[in-house]
């Protein structure tokens, strides 16, 4: 996502700070890509970042026990 935005660099960071989350944390694929998917049509998202939190999505989608931080809760665990 960050990489599509021209973020290079960001996403480099992203995909590293993903790699640290221990897999019985981290979200199965489906899950992880349905999230993103998500995000992708959302009007807050800006550049692979949430305008609600400021968080790279690609990070939060990973993470098993994440949820969207948006009052209307578009994705949960």
């Amino acid at each position: 996502m960050l990489e599509k935005a021209g973020e290079a660099d960001l996403a480099a960071i992203a995909a590293e700070r993903i790699s640290l989350i221990p897999d019985e944390e981290k979200s199965s694929e489906e899950l992880y890509r349905s999230r993103l998917d998500t995000c992708l049509a959302c009007d807050e998202l800006n550049a692979g970042i949430c305008g609600r939190c400021g968080c790279f999505v690609e990070i939060r989608a990973a993470r098993k026990h994440s949820s969207c931080p948006s009052e209307k809760k578009l994705w949960r665990q």
